[in-house]
């Protein structure tokens, strides 16, 4: 279709790969961001001169960004520099044992023994378990729109054959006896928003993809990613509105096919409405449908089915920055709790905030010593907490309490006087997910993995009922984390160009 007009909704990393994916393609793009920078959940705070990233900070698959500038016959390298991150993740539990998470194979294999010599050959078991799967779950599959019940049927036997309908625990625990390892092996699930206990076992290929593309960090921080994506899309013609969110959109039918006309704010706060060939929308999944499309048939009927889903839980985020340094520490450390299957059992089904917690701490300024000033550190710490649909736990009044108790765990975990050496904090808290984000429940990664809401089974890349509707980011297949949402627009990308009959570079290299 010539002159094809497409709005992206939210400029999430699956907004901005979709829309390059459709600049590239020949579309007239129009990619609209409520917010005043594009990220997303990828927002970038500055404060006393910290960069904090206020989301996602484990870039693994690094070609998933590489293709998005060779659209433009460009490289990811002359704009963005990735870091490796070594280790991967440094686990540490309750009785003072610790783990360093990534490495060659050969330093894998050397503190696998370390922690559990009796687990040696059921880690290397594992491993090649975990290939297999990333081989039948991962490849050629991830970035393909599952419309059918054929496309799964399709893929069900090899699936079936691998144990997909076993959890992510449960099949870690087939090959590995040490609880520490289990958890070690497991709580990659969390980083997608799933519950190890509960999330299929398809999940086990994130240890093989780990080891196969590596683990990376920007320089700069992921906002410079961000920011590399948002300059490579305007570089290609493509037209990004900040601050102008989006209020509501209805459909018309017009000459034969459908129109979407979209309401939106601009940043002076007057109302206007534009017409678009086709919508994807990068937004919070319930709020598309509630919200954005409220009044639609279809739309009321979506919103309904995806109350009943299970959802992701969500998260409590203190950030800060220290005057002081804090050496010998690695980029990523996961502090577990005491507790591991009851405490994601509390936060995945309520009913209220665990009397524990477990925690994920980044200090970016290992990698990248300038996201802090001169002699200074700069933090963020999380702690999964459950969904407002799970637990309604008043924020306005936990978050205080709740952020001292984890600075104080801090300290005890290996982070003397920390308290003293703030210069400047914030916190994050499901109330801000629902409000800030229009995330439903306060939900941190969109509708949880579970097998029964993977695939054919999860929310499709395009609307089977309202024409011209699309969808990418964490909602829809593949699903959550940085190379789900990457890959969920390219699936998403290759739908709108087929639909729309597009002939630009993205449309030929699909």
């Amino acid at each position: 279709m010539a002159d094809a007009r497409v709005a992206i909704i939210g400029s999430g990393f699956g907004g901005l790969a979709a829309a390059v994916r459709l600049q590239a393609a020949g579309a007239d793009t129009v990619l609209f961001e409520a917010l005043d920078r594009a990220g997303g959940r990828a927002y970038v705070y500055e404060d006393q001169g910290h960069t904090f990233d206020a989301g996602p900070t484990v870039i693994t698959a690094p070609h998933v960004f590489e293709e998005l500038f060779a659209l433009a016959g460009e490289r990811l390298e002359d704009h963005v520099r990735l870091e490796p991150v070594s280790p991967f993740y440094r686990l540490e539990w309750p009785d003072g044992s610790r783990f360093d998470y990534g490495g060659t194979p050969d330093e894998m294999r050397a503190r696998v023994a370390a922690l559990a010599p009796g687990d040696s050959e059921g880690f290397a078991r594992f491993m090649d378990y975990s290939r297999r799967v990333f081989e039948a779950g991962y490849q050629g599959l991830v970035d393909a729109a599952f419309l059918h019940f054929a496309d799964m049927v399709r893929v069900a036997p090899q699936l079936a054959r691998l144990r997909a309908d076993r959890s992510v625990y449960g099949a870690v625990s087939r090959f590995v006896k040490d609880e520490r390892l289990r958890q070690a092996l497991s709580f990659h699930a969390l980083l997608i928003g799933g519950n190890p206990f509960e999330t299929s076992a398809i999940y086990t290929l994130i240890p093989f993809l780990e080891r196969k593309w590596g683990v990376f960090f920007p320089r700069g921080g992921t906002g410079a990613l961000v920011r590399g994506l948002v300059e490579l899309y305007r570089r290609l013609g493509g037209e990004l509105r900040l601050s102008t969110p989006v209020s509501r959109v209805s459909v018309r039918e017009n000459g034969g096919r459908p129109r979407h006309e979209m309401t939106f704010a601009r940043p002076d706060g007057e109302l206007r409405a534009e017409w678009f060939d086709a919508v994807v929308s990068n937004g919070d999944l319930h709020d598309t449908y509630a919200r954005l499309y409220a009044g639609v048939p279809a739309a009321d009927e979506r919103r309904a089915r995806l109350a009943r889903m299970q959802w992701s839980m969500s998260l409590f985020v203190v950030y800060f920055g220290t005057r002081r340094r804090y050496e010998g520490r690695a980029h990523h450390t996961v502090l577990f709790g005491p507790r591991y299957r009851e405490l994601l059992h509390d936060i995945f089904h309520g009913p209220a905030l665990p009397p524990d917690f477990s925690l994920y701490l980044h200090q970016p300024t290992v990698t990248d010593p300038t996201l802090a000033p001169p002699g200074g550190e700069t933090f963020y710490v999380l702690a999964p907490v459950p969904h407002l649909g799970a637990a309604p736990v008043d924020w306005t009044r936990e978050a205080e309490p709740y952020a001292e108790r984890i600075l104080e765990a801090l300290e005890a975990a290996g982070l003397p006087g920390l308290r003293r050496e703030i210069s400047c904090r914030r916190v994050f808290t499901p109330f801000d997910f629902r409000d800030r984000l229009h995330a439903f429940q306060g939900s941190a990664f969109s509708v949880a993995p579970r097998l029964g809401q993977s695939a054919y089974f999860r929310p499709h890349n395009k609307d089977p009922r309202i024409p011209g509707l699309y969808l990418a980011g964490a909602g829809t297949h593949p699903g959550a984390g940085v190379p789900g949402v990457i890959n969920s627009a390219k699936a998403t990308a290759r739908l709108v160009i087929r639909d729309l009959g597009l002939q630009g570079a993205e449309a030929l290299a699909s």
